[in-house]
């Protein structure tokens, strides 16, 4: 079928940190490159995709454009995972690569000569008497998630920062930063800093009586400029959502904006719709129309995320409304009830008991989750929902109905029962399953109104299903 769905890359592509921008006429992404099912985060090679901004179904690998022996430091054997990017388009029309490593704390700049092709080592981001930001001890902070913006008169600015709720359990980062988000000019030569260094989002240590009080900035940092406003967005010390403050100038005063979307739909359910984690990512103006990019969990555990996508609203004020997850984020609109769809791109996912929030590997209990079978970019496509257990919720929004009378699911697994299929009010369909070693289908009968609704999969009886597609 030709139609977007999330998460909007392949099955086997793992992108985190998803920092979106368009140039030309396509829509590049970049990001951190998880492992599938890795034991860490950032495992792999940087890579890019893109996209025609007149077509967002339509993403093109673009390869891999940096590798961590390309940074002389990590050579000498000193750094390990490369965490969150950013590309920004300079003054001289070459794209700059903004990029760090775990276990270092300064930033790294990378030139090319196109969007998506292999960059080449420039430097480190460093204060003017040459010291790398970031290594001037007590007086400088740990760098981290480099977000880089380049305004309209073109001048250069970069964000950065990490600024945990509870920093002291976060003892191997020196100089952890309590005050918030770093802001700081950069000269002609996309290096050099120009001091002051400004802090432009509030942490929890800084908070009080500013706004941003529950939602304080944690990690992220990522700037857009829309209708002349500046937009900072960054996730909050609870994780699992993206925020956005606002201000009239690059390295003014923001202030606290709202949530632009949580992976569990916090904000716009009265309970978590989905598994919880961190997420990262920004917003993008494309081709009429603003988009939310953020990651989702996978496999139990931090370490594997896949990107995602949402159309979201910005009122006539200037203000976002929160986005609500989908099945179709990209696509413009509800997926068409008919053929088969894989059980991967849910939206919603929990079990009898709620959710968890994932941080290090979890025992898996009685909770399901998303995982593939083959190994890491294999390109095998084969990604499902395992561990469906008794009262485990698959949820899809959206699909448009139009006449539909059946409804099936293929399964593999020990279950043995029935798979109870609502619209989010009524129950519409009852689906008998049984034990099956091989993906087998099962079907039923489908009493729904037409329109265009959501689809809820809860599985009831005995034993374990890997849910492997949904067909009408």
């Amino acid at each position: 079928m030709d139609q977007a769905f999330n998460p909007f890359l392949p099955s086997w592509e793992y992108i985190p940190d998803g920092e979106p921008h368009v140039f030309g006429d396509r829509v590049y992404l970049y990001g951190s490159h998880d492992k599938f099912n890795g034991n860490t985060f950032c495992k792999n090679d940087y890579v890019c995709w893109s996209a025609p901004v007149s077509d967002l179904r339509d993403w093109k690998f673009e390869g891999v454009i940096w590798r961590p022996s390309d940074d002389p430091e990590k050579r000498r054997g000193s750094l390990k995972e490369m965490y969150a990017p950013d590309v920004v388009q300079g003054a001289d029309g070459r794209y700059y690569l903004y990029y760090f490593f775990g276990n270092d704390g300064t930033i790294g700049v990378a030139v090319c000569d196109s969007p998506a092709g292999r960059y080449s080592y420039l430097g480190r981001v460093k204060y003017p008497d040459g010291t790398p930001l970031g290594r001037r001890g007590e007086r400088d902070f740990w760098q981290f998630d480099p977000g880089v913006f380049r305004d309209d008169d073109g001048r250069i600015y970069l964000y950065t920062g990490f600024a945990p709720k509870h920093p002291n359990i976060f003892t191997r980062f020196k100089a952890v930063n309590r005050f918030g988000a770093m802001g700081v000019e950069l000269e002609a030569d996309m290096l050099t800093v120009k001091p002051p260094v400004s802090f432009v989002a509030k942490s929890r240590h800084s908070s009080a009586g500013t706004g941003y009080e529950g939602h304080e900035f944690f990690e992220a940092s990522s700037m857009r400029k829309f209708n002349g406003k500046y937009y900072f967005i960054y996730s909050s010390v609870n994780g699992h959502e993206l925020c956005y403050a606002t201000g009239d100038s690059p390295l003014g005063e923001f202030r606290y904006g709202g949530v632009l979307v949580s992976i569990g739909d916090i904000g716009l359910s009265d309970k978590p719709l989905n598994y919880l984690g961190n997420t990262h990512g920004s917003v993008e103006y494309i081709n009429g129309q603003y988009y939310v990019f953020y990651h989702r969990q996978t496999n139990l555990h931090c370490y594997s995320r896949q990107a995602c996508a949402e159309r979201i609203e910005m009122n006539a004020d200037g203000t976002f409304e929160q986005a609500e997850i989908t099945s179709c984020g990209l696509n413009g609109g509800p997926l068409k009830a008919s053929g088969e769809y894989e059980a991967r791109i849910a939206c919603n996912l929990y079990s009898k008991k709620g959710v968890r929030f994932y941080t290090l590997k979890l025992p898996a209990g009685c909770h399901p989750y998303f995982t593939q079978s083959g190994g890491d970019r294999e390109g095998n496509g084969d990604q499902y929902i395992a561990n469906f257990c008794n009262g485990a919720t698959a949820g899809f929004k959206y699909f448009e109905f139009l006449g539909n009378t059946r409804i099936g699911v293929r399964i593999s697994g020990s279950a043995s029962g029935e798979i109870a299929v609502t619209d989010g009010v009524n129950t519409v369909a009852n689906i008998a399953v049984s034990p099956s070693s091989e993906p087998k289908e099962f079907f039923a009968s489908l009493n729904i109104a037409e329109g265009i609704k959501p689809l809820y999969f809860t599985f009831k009886g005995r034993g374990m299903a890997n849910l492997h597609a949904v067909i009408f």
